[in-house]
């Protein structure tokens, strides 16, 4: 029975033990979102939130959502809860009941919090709270997420033709430019899609970059990609190239760029918070008949002018068909009477005829392969030797399995004859043989003409400096009946052309890009009754410096340590700056070695726009020429202006931002005002009757700032005891606290600095050591108060006897000096008169020995006998 017993009290003790460990170990968790967050204005927020600890796991929990603004950190603003309708504030009311922004439960203990579309002025310290339903009272059950908004600077442009017609197993080329102004480290990824004309809602991805920098074919176009007839290349920064080397039916349609801005949050993943597509350009595609004979192979050879004047360009086409082309290999050839010119093999590789090599390195011979069955080649210029009749002859290729080929038979093209007629003019030109500009300048050339007789044309052409072997391009031509014509990849460029006087031809092109350097040529031909007599060209280098190699950013401040509440002026200098460069010039802030945040940029164009709310900053601009002054100013300091401030510019040319080199980091530093703060400690000690009042002074000698406001509190405590009590508490806003005696107190404030106390109709248990105890609360800029210092005054000693007038010590020791000083000054007085008095009576009774002492001087000096004398 005992055993038993015992086994009972164990099993019962093991039991309440393992109760309380498990009580022990219930807590609460909550988890969400880390940040910061940087999202663009206009875009979706989404933060997770999720709590863990909770015994009925499967029970949904209440969450609520608050934020605190910038400006004010310590206010928290209600936004939405999960159980209580009426939780918003009422500048989210709207919003919540619009579904603009929503809490949707993911599962019984995680949350979603969304706003739709995000805001500038929703920047801020957003917090996740959990309800505590089950009274558990241990753990986290609260977490934050900081959020910062940012402007949409994506920009993404296609400058290529709205529409295009192509005919089937053509090339196609299309540009698209993207680039961004976001100050944080973003990466970017491009793709390009292509709709059918009757379902725009479902495009089809051709091929993609991603912010990886891997490129991705789309589903239907992995073989193409594989055999090299599909790329995208980037290049530069910012331009990006899709190439189609043999168009398809099934290519016929709206194709369109797609970029999107990428960030790495802090949990390391990567979130879209940008996308932008282009204007689509339509894509038409006629189909091509193939030849039914599977045996035959039909070459062509068509120039678009054959009778040219010397220095003009000679293109001739050649053109193969043939069944299942696109299965076969060929090699195409030139050939000018029995000469080789150019032949390209079967893997695309050039070879040119031994008598047109140095043509060809000097960029007078090109070549270059056209989709599946379109090869050119362009002499530019020509010469009256090159007068003569050309064919194309074409070779079929059989591929073996080791992958070398056997030739077949060639099959050529009809002849065609090409006339080149030497120059009979006096035509001759006169150009700026180099010129220097720099980015966002406008280049202007003049083209003098001399010994005019007929009609003029001109066209402007040109030639980069990265492909110096390939040929001129067509920037703009204005003809002999004043007709302007654009080149294809110059239709988006501000560009003109024009004629100011007879004999001289302009153009300008408006914001140049490093990109533009290389050679300029303008062509002048002479024309008689429609028919051209005479051409001359004359050629000039021009040289585009980057805007990075020639504006320099210097941020500087007159004071960078503070203290709060002083107002701070911040100096951005911007040199090399010229008025065709449109500087778009934002401000950061970098709190830490993490965030970097933005705080205003100015656009080109003049719009301003915030990050947030900044009511602390101002801005101010000072164009001085070539340098442009941007002030950042900072009225009233706080501690929330502290960090490290930095200002990024960048230009926007041609729909491409290009970032600059930022300024150099300045470390503003904000220090609390300087602790001046004293108060009279002299130690006094009286005594006072039970009739009569006393009073506690407790006055100010010195604050740190004239903004100062002050907490006084007085105490009081037994001489034999070390414990002091509180008496009256006067608050910074004039409200008071008693500690238990209200009806015998009366507090006074003369003057700012001057406070006192004074003890009603005192008893003996009043006695004892007085003393007051003063706070100074300075004011900060974001209407807060801080606490500056506290000091203590000295001790008042009290004693209150029953009986007896008011007898203060100090004033009997006061009088008793008094009379001590009014005694020695009698004795002084009466010493000194009685001295007056005796120096009267000794003048008095020497006077006489004094005179006959002078006389006898007299005569003692007046000593020589006279005559009376002598007589």
């Amino acid at each position: 029975m005992s055993c038993s017993l015992r086994c009972f009290w164990r099993s019962t003790l093991l039991f309440s033990l393992g109760l309380f460990v498990h009580c022990g170990k219930v807590t609460i968790h909550t988890e969400a979102q880390a940040g910061p967050l940087y999202r663009v204005e206009g875009s979706l927020l989404s933060i997770s939130c999720n709590v863990s600890g909770f015994t009925r796991v499967n029970t949904n929990k209440e969450f609520e959502f608050c934020v605190k603004k910038p400006n004010k950190p310590s206010l928290e603003l209600k936004i939405i809860s999960t159980h209580h309708l009426d939780f918003s504030y009422n500048m989210f009311l709207s919003r919540v009941r619009s579904k603009d922004i929503t809490l949707t439960h993911t599962s019984p203990n995680s949350v979603i919090f969304e706003i739709q579309n995000l805001q500038k002025n929703d920047e801020g310290e957003y917090d996740c709270s959990v309800v505590d339903a089950e009274g558990i009272s241990n753990g986290v059950y609260s977490a934050t997420t900081t959020v910062k908004v940012i402007d949409n600077s994506l920009s993404v442009s296609s400058p290529g033709p709205t529409s295009l017609v192509s005919n089937e197993g053509d090339g196609l080329t299309l540009t698209c430019q993207a680039s961004s102004n976001t100050v944080q480290h973003t990466h970017t990824s491009l793709a390009w899609y292509i709709h059918n004309n009757n379902n725009k809602s479902d495009p089809q991805l051709i091929i993609a970059l991603d912010r990886d920098f891997t490129l991705i074919p789309g589903r239907g176009f992995e073989e193409r990609y594989k055999a090299g007839l599909i790329k995208l290349d980037k290049i530069g920064e910012a331009t990006y190239k899709l190439r189609i080397s043999r168009l398809e039916l099934s290519d016929q349609g709206g194709i369109y760029c797609r970029c999107q801005e990428w960030i790495e949050d802090p949990d390391r993943s990567w979130y879209s918070i940008a996308l932008k597509d282009t204007e689509e350009t339509a894509l038409k595609i006629k189909s091509r008949e193939m030849v039914t004979d599977s045996s035959s192979l039909v070459v062509m050879i068509s120039s678009r002018q054959t009778t040219l004047r010397e220095g003009h360009d000679l293109s001739l086409s050649c053109n193969i068909d043939t069944q299942n082309l696109e299965q076969r290999f060929f090699s195409v050839a030139w050939l000018k009477g029995g000469v080789e010119l150019a032949r390209i093999g079967p893997t695309g590789v050039l070879s040119v005829g031994q008598e047109y090599r140095q043509r060809e390195e000097e960029g007078e011979l090109r070549t270059a392969r056209l989709g599946g069955r379109d090869y050119r080649l362009t002499l530019q210029p020509v010469r009256t030797n090159d007068h003569g009749e050309y064919f194309c002859r074409a070779w079929p290729q059989d591929r073996d399995q080791d992958g070398g080929f056997t030739q077949g038979a060639p099959q050529d093209s009809i002849s065609q004859l090409v006339s080149i007629s030497p120059t009979e003019s006096g035509l001759s030109l006169e150009m700026q043989d180099s010129l220097s500009l720099k980015q966002g300048e406008r280049l202007s050339l003049t083209c003098k003409v001399l010994g005019v007789k007929g009609q003029l044309s001109i066209t402007w052409k040109y030639k980069a400096e990265s492909a110096l072997m390939t040929g001129f391009t067509n920037i703009i031509s204005l003809n002999q009946e004043g007709v302007v014509e654009k080149g294809g990849e110059f239709t988006s460029r501000k560009v003109k052309a024009t004629r100011p006087a007879a004999d001289r031809f302009t153009m300008d092109l408006e914001e140049v890009t490093p990109s533009d350097s290389g050679v300029y040529q303008c062509v002048v031909s002479e024309w008689k009754i429609n028919t051209e007599i005479s051409s001359q060209l004359q050629a000039a280098t021009v040289e585009v410096a980057p805007a990075d190699s020639f504006v320099r950013l210097n941020l500087i401040s007159r004071n960078n340590i503070v203290t709060i509440g002083d107002n701070v002026e911040l100096i951005c200098r911007v040199r090399g700056i010229h008025a065709g460069l449109p500087i778009t010039l934002a401000w950061s802030l970098q709190r830490d070695d993490l965030s970097l945040d933005s705080i205003v940029t100015v656009y080109s164009d003049g719009t301003i726009s915030w990050s947030g709310e900044q009511r602390r900053y101002q801005l101010r601009v000072q164009n001085k020429g070539d340098e442009i002054y941007h002030y950042l100013l900072i009225s009233g300091a706080s501690h929330w202006e502290e960090g490290r401030y930095q200002c990024s510019a960048s230009i926007f040319l041609e729909n491409v931002h290009k970032q600059l080199r930022p300024s150099n980091q300045l470390a503003l530093k904000v220090q609390n005002p300087a602790q001046k703060l004293s108060i009279s400690n002299e130690e006094m000690e009286f005594n006072v009757s039970t009739s009569q009042n006393f009073s506690i002074p407790c006055d100010i000698t010195k604050q740190s700032s004239q903004e100062s406001e002050f907490q006084v509190t007085w105490f009081w405590q037994k001489e034999s005891d070390s414990e002091r009590q509180p008496v009256l508490t006067v608050y910074r806003n004039a409200t008071f606290q008693m500690f238990g005696r209200d009806d015998d107190l009366r507090f006074s404030h003369p003057l700012p600095d001057r406070f006192h106390l004074t003890v009603l109709n005192p008893g003996p248990d009043d006695s004892g050591l007085y003393f007051c105890e003063v706070e100074e609360w300075f004011p900060t800029p974001s209407h807060e108060w801080r606490k500056l210092a506290v000091e203590k005054s000295g001790y008042m000693s009290v004693g209150v006897y029953a009986d007896g007038n008011i007898k203060a010590i100090y004033e009997s020791e006061c009088d008793t000096h008094t009379w001590i000083w009014i005694l020695i000054v009698v004795i002084i007085c009466a010493l000194l008169v009685t001295f007056i008095l005796v120096l009267k009576m000794r003048q008095s009774m020497g006077g006489k020995k004094m005179k006959q002492t002078l006389w006898m001087e007299q005569h003692h000096l007046n000593s020589k006998p006279s005559v009376e004398d002598g007589a």
